[in-house]
């Protein structure tokens, strides 16, 4: 391919169109070896005196030829374009049966041309309508080609962004703006070198709105209390639990609960159920002081009433 541009960069400066640039029309100078041979001038002209209006073969015919406008240099980087993409898919990307539906196979990967392209056409009735819109065209199988209806990934099946990159450039529409063939040597695709200014990087967090929003903010200090407020000294933790005021204990409950191993009265005051349905006031009253039976605590180790002590106390009181 860098043979290729150099013989269209030498064809540029003697200002020479070939003409009638297609796959037959390039050979191989030598099996072993990867140099080229541009062949059949037959066709071909000096920049200032075009001899021809129908050139081209069809399927690497310009649209500039098609439309009947002036055509110069840059017919040849067209048909350039779509020899690549011939070699690498094997068939023609454009196989258009005649004029029309060549044009069609254009539009539908590219879209329509711009509307200054279709006013400097001499043959724009045959292609477009009174409005500027494409007609649309059937084939031989009945095929309808519609604009923009594929995109030149698809056509290709490639996702290679250098060689895509380089493809469309090739085979733009405007030829003022179709790639040269001093530029395409410097493209990235033949050089290997990106030519394009690098773009700086930036952090995922910064690029990422819900990062950016997500991010966890310093602490703010704590306003300053307003001039003259009278602040006391700080309480600790254990200093402010035995400041607060206790409980005061529940409704019903009198007296102390004895704990193993501490000397003290236990007191409770309480209600037993009868099996008559009855309630009966059971009361832990302390022994007398000539008894010879242990002190009996009114609750359990677990809290709960102890019913049969309650009810030997209240035994003993009666017998008393």
């Amino acid at each position: 391919m860098l043979s290729m541009l150099s013989s269209l960069n030498l064809l540029k400066k003697h200002k020479v169109i070939h003409c009638d640039l297609k796959p037959e029309n390039i050979l191989i100078r030598h099996p072993m070896h990867s140099e080229i041979k541009v062949i059949d001038f037959g066709s071909s002209c000096f920049e200032n005196e075009k001899v021809y209006t129908y050139i081209q073969s069809r399927f690497y015919r310009s649209p500039e030829v098609i439309l009947g406008m002036t055509y110069g240099l840059p017919i040849d980087m067209w048909s350039l374009g779509c020899i690549l993409a011939e070699l690498y898919t094997g068939v023609p990307i454009f196989p258009g049966e005649n004029e029309q539906e060549q044009l069609a196979c254009i539009m539908e990967v590219f879209g329509p041309p711009e509307k200054h392209l279709i006013e400097k056409s001499t043959r724009k009735k045959l292609f477009f309508d009174s409005l500027g819109k494409p007609r649309l065209t059937v084939s031989s199988k009945g095929r309808r080609r519609r604009p923009s209806s594929k995109t030149l990934q698809q056509v290709l099946k490639c996702d290679d962004e250098p060689f895509l990159d380089f493809l469309a450039r090739c085979l733009r529409w405007d030829p003022d703006r179709r790639l040269k063939p001093e530029e395409a040597i410097r493209h990235e695709f033949i050089s290997g070198q990106k030519t394009s200014v690098p773009v700086p990087r930036v952090s995922a967090r910064e690029s990422s709105p819900m990062k950016r929003h997500n991010t966890i903010a310093a602490p703010r200090p704590l306003p300053e209390p307003p001039a003259g407020s009278k602040t006391g000294p700080t309480l600790r933790p254990r200093e402010a639990n035995a400041a607060s005021p206790q409980k005061p204990p529940l409704s019903g409950t009198t007296g102390t609960r004895r704990v193993s191993g501490m000397n003290g009265p236990t007191t409770l005051t309480g209600a037993k159920r009868t099996s008559g349905g009855t309630n009966a006031t059971a009361s832990a009253a302390p022994v007398a002081a000539n008894s010879s039976l242990p002190r009996v605590a009114g609750r359990t180790a677990s809290g709960k009433h102890d019913l049969a002590s309650a009810g030997a106390n209240a035994a003993m009181s009666r017998r008393a």
